[in-house]
């Protein structure tokens, strides 16, 4: 590069960097001012300050401006200012806003507020449909601070969380910021282009915050946030809030601002508390200021989330938008505290620009393939809002940190602390390259030590290899495990190797193998550990095994959007087992253990079947219809859509078994979906249905088996694939079947609404389940249950009480769920 040329590029570089207006924003405390909305008048180009009250406006072209600075609470300052060269600086005191109620009559049985939402919920549809499509500039900025964090979380090492932890145990553990531009098509389509994506400490990574992330429009009627939230202006929200007025101001363009509290009638609701600003007479929203606590939000980690956002008017096209948005919460788990903030600023707004459907497809986020390679001269640049010295001095410090951690002789050095062996590793020990990037080792769980009455006590450890290439885009696996029992005397093992292709079709590809005492349902509904239980302290011995040997090649690839193709060949031999422990804990007199056999609980020491050999092949589909996703350079990931539901479609074969009777074909399809209903709770569903052909004596592991559940415990969390009051193979069978479940989980809509009872933030949940065969008459389930039991933020109980008909009443039942999260 010639001498001309370098001073040319720096010339440009520094005009780039310093074209700009800059200034602090104080009050008249000289207190600063954090997230006020700056925008060059009659326009959407603008800034905010950031939390040390400092702002810069990014503008190339020396001239005459009027810059508008607006903020919550004080009163709009307008300064019209010429520019003749950058850089410009410009501080600012803004006054504190004048709230009064002098002019209002209040009426202590109809508060004024009432009137006023009442006119903004009759016009909120009107106000939604304004804009029905626009372009848009987005800045996002993620942050995440974390207070004393433990050295270890159930005996696990925390660490420095990548550098963001200093000698106190608190610190950054999450920056980054996203540059990108938008697009929205009335009511719900919206696409995002990032073109620059920033993480504190990873310069290879991409940051999760997006605008589709924050997309909160409160003239919808709910917002999704973790939970359905009511917003304040809903068709319904009469019914969820009080509404007090606390008074009025004027804007800068003589517009009368409503400031109206918030308040929720019920503590427990999927509601918000705080301010929202109503325009007097257009009725639009100018500002909010509202608060949803995690247990509203089903968030049980959060403390408080609070949401501010401001909107800003253009007279050409008659509509106020969102130009701000900040999301500040808290949160709190496992001894760890810690804050954070998610800002937004919308700027450039084109609105409806023609957009339709045909404009957006099921690619709703994509990231450019150099959005993580923008140097800190572009983000300087293009930034609408500054760095606060903290933010700088973390990036600063992590990507140093980043640079020293990649390197050869600090990874070395790290594995060569863990890679140690100490007595406390005994049950499980990793070796560890990482530079190379794979690992090696082994594990001895305590809770596989587990009893049945096939195998005794057992024991088990496991063995494990991983390499990941392309930052975990492409990887391979293996493992091994090796179980023994210590009743039937008998070392049994599996392996597998499995190699990931790619992170665009999602490509699998394993090969498996060994012996395995397996439960004759695939889907292994009972649990060993569940059953443990049931053996020993209650002399039931659900579970039932055969003997498996068997290799195994199976293949899974995404083919393209929404439909993903399973495809399987084993060969297997099959041997029956029988009891050979009658161990217990307490000896009932009228209780004895029945027998290994699921066609005959009886037959003690008589197969089921025949030792055999059989090859089966499998071929299956699943069809998520609209599946949305989001494109990386090198990756993809879907996301599900509520609005449809999932199809699954099979074909099994089983052909070459020694005994011919075992030779069979099955086909089976699948529907299941998930959904919110406004704020009336959550809907569930799952549709099965399928059938045999030549299979009149195939062996019994390979009938359609029904999940049922003896024990009336559940660690599954979902019931919509479970009988809870059904033997485990009474319904099994080798012919047609349908079996359908359906649940509905009111999210406190109904208990919410009760005295008393709403205090205990208990969801009820109803469900219902049929199952239909040739040979078994149909079977139907009714529950009604208690979900969110618990104190606190521990909310892990689930209580139901069931009946169950079958040619008329059967049974009831009480089942106690359990579930972590």
């Amino acid at each position: 590069m010639t001498k001309k040329l370098l001073s040319a590029f720096l010339i440009c570089i520094s005009t780039l960097v310093s074209a700009q207006i800059t200034g602090n924003i104080t009050d008249n405390n000289n207190e600063v001012l954090p997230f006020v909305n700056i925008l060059i008048e009659n326009t959407y180009k603008g800034t905010t300050s950031n939390d040390d009250g400092y702002y810069e406006l990014n503008i190339s072209t020396p001239k005459t401006y009027t810059i508008v600075y607006s903020y919550l609470g004080y009163k709009t300052v307008k300064k019209t200012i010429t520019i003749e060269k950058f850089p410009f600086e410009l501080d600012i005191t803004l006054a504190e806003e004048s709230v009064s109620l002098n002019e209002v009559v209040i009426d202590s049985e109809n508060d004024p507020a009432n009137a006023i939402m009442r006119q903004a919920i009759a016009q909120r549809q009107a106000n939604l449909e304004k804009i029905n499509s626009f372009k848009a500039d987005f800045y996002s900025r993620g942050l995440i601070k974390i207070k004393d964090a433990p050295e270890k979380i159930m005996g696990q090492e925390v660490g420095d969380l990548g550098g963001g932890l200093d000698s106190t145990r608190s610190g950054i553990i999450y920056l980054s910021e996203t540059i990108s531009k938008i697009q929205f098509l009335n009511p719900d389509k919206l696409k995002e282009k990032i073109t620059a994506s920033k993480i504190s400490g990873d310069s290879n990574g991409f940051s999760f915050n997006s605008a589709l992330d924050v997309d909160f429009n409160f003239y919808n009627n709910t917002i999704s946030f973790g939970n359905e939230i009511i917003s304040p202006i809903a068709n319904n929200a009469f019914g969820y809030y009080r509404y007090k007025l606390e008074g009025v101001f004027y804007d800068d363009r003589g517009n009368l601002i409503n400031k109206v509290k918030v308040t929720p009638k019920r503590e427990n609701d999927p509601v918000f508390s705080g301010v929202i600003y109503i325009v007097e007479d257009q009725w639009d929203i100018f500002a909010i200021e509202l608060d949803v606590t995690g247990v509203q939000a089903r968030i049980p980690m959060v403390d408080v989330i609070s949401l501010q956002q401001s909107y800003s008017y253009s007279e050409s096209d008659d509509i106020w938008a969102q130009i701000s948005q900040s999301i500040d919460f808290k949160y709190a788990l496992f001894g760890i505290k810690g804050e954070g903030r998610f800002t937004a600023v919308y700027s450039n707004y084109e609105f409806n620009t023609g957009l339709t459907r045909k404009d957006f497809s099921r690619e709703i986020v994509a990231y450019e393939k150099e959005a993580n390679k923008k140097d800190s001269i572009f983000w300087n640049a293009i930034r609408p809002v500054p760095l606060t010295s903290e933010e700088r001095t973390d990036y600063l410090r992590k990507d140093s940190i980043q640079v020293l951690r990649e390197s050869k002789p600090y990874l070395d050095s790290i594995d060569g602390v863990n890679n140690k062996f100490k007595l406390s590793k005994v049950l499980g020990y990793t070796y560890q390259n990482s530079h190379k990037d794979y690992r090696l080792g082994y594990s001895i769980p305590i809770l596989g030590v587990q009893f049945n009455t096939v195998q005794g006590y057992t024991a088990k450890a496991n063995v494990f290899y991983t390499k990941n290439y392309d930052d975990f885009n492409r990887f391979f696996r293996a493992s091994g495990d090796i179980q023994y029992g210590f009743s039937d005397e008998r070392l049994r093992a599996t392996g597998s190797l499995t190699y990931k292709f790619n992170s665009i079709s999602n490509s699998f590809l394993s090969l498996s193998g060994g012996v395995s005492a397996e439960q004759f349902n695939p889907s292994n509904p009972i649990s060993p550990l569940i059953n443990s239980v049931s053996t020993l302290f209650f002399e039931d011995n659900y579970i039932k095994l055969y003997d498996k040997s068997y290799a195994a090649l199976n293949y899974s690839e995404e083919l393209f959007n929404g439909f993903r193709l399973y495809a399987g060949l084993s060969f297997e031999r099959r041997k029956a087992l029988f009891n050979t422990t009658n161990q217990t804990f307490f000896n009932e007199e009228n209780d004895v253990y029945t027998s290994n056999n699921p066609l005959n609980e009886t037959a003690f020491g008589i197969a089921p079947f025949e030792t055999h050999h059989i090859i089966k092949g499998n071929i299956d589909a699943r069809i998520n219809f609209g599946q949305e996703y989001l494109s990386y350079p090198d990756a993809k990931y879907n996301v599900g859509n509520d609005d449809y539901p999932t199809l699954y479609l099979g074909y099994e074969k089983g052909f070459g078994a020694t005994n011919s009777d075992y030779n069979f074909d099955q086909i089976k399809a699948s529907l299941r979906q998930s959904f919110n209903i406004k704020d009336k709770g959550r809907l569930k569903y799952n549709l099965k249905a399928g059938t045999f052909f030549n299979a009149d004596d195939i062996a019994f592991m390979d009938y359609q088996h029904f999940n049922g559940n003896q024990t009336h415990t559940s660690f599954d969390g979902n019931y919509t694939n479970v009988f809870n009051n059904l033997d485990y193979y009474s319904a099994s069978t080798n012919d047609a079947y349908f079996e359908g479940h359906v649940e509905h989980d009111f999210n406190g809509f109904l208990l919410g609404k009760m005295p008393l009872l709403n205090k205990l933030n208990f969801n009820l949940v109803v469900g219902a389940h049929l199952l239909a065969t040739p040979d078994f008459k149909p079977y139907q389930e009714y529950s009604v249950g208690l979900d969110n039991i618990g104190w606190g933020k521990w909310r892990l109980l689930r209580v139901d009480y069931l009946r169950s008909y079958q040619s008329g009443f059967q049974s009831d039942a009480i089942v106690f769920g359990l579930k972590f999260f």
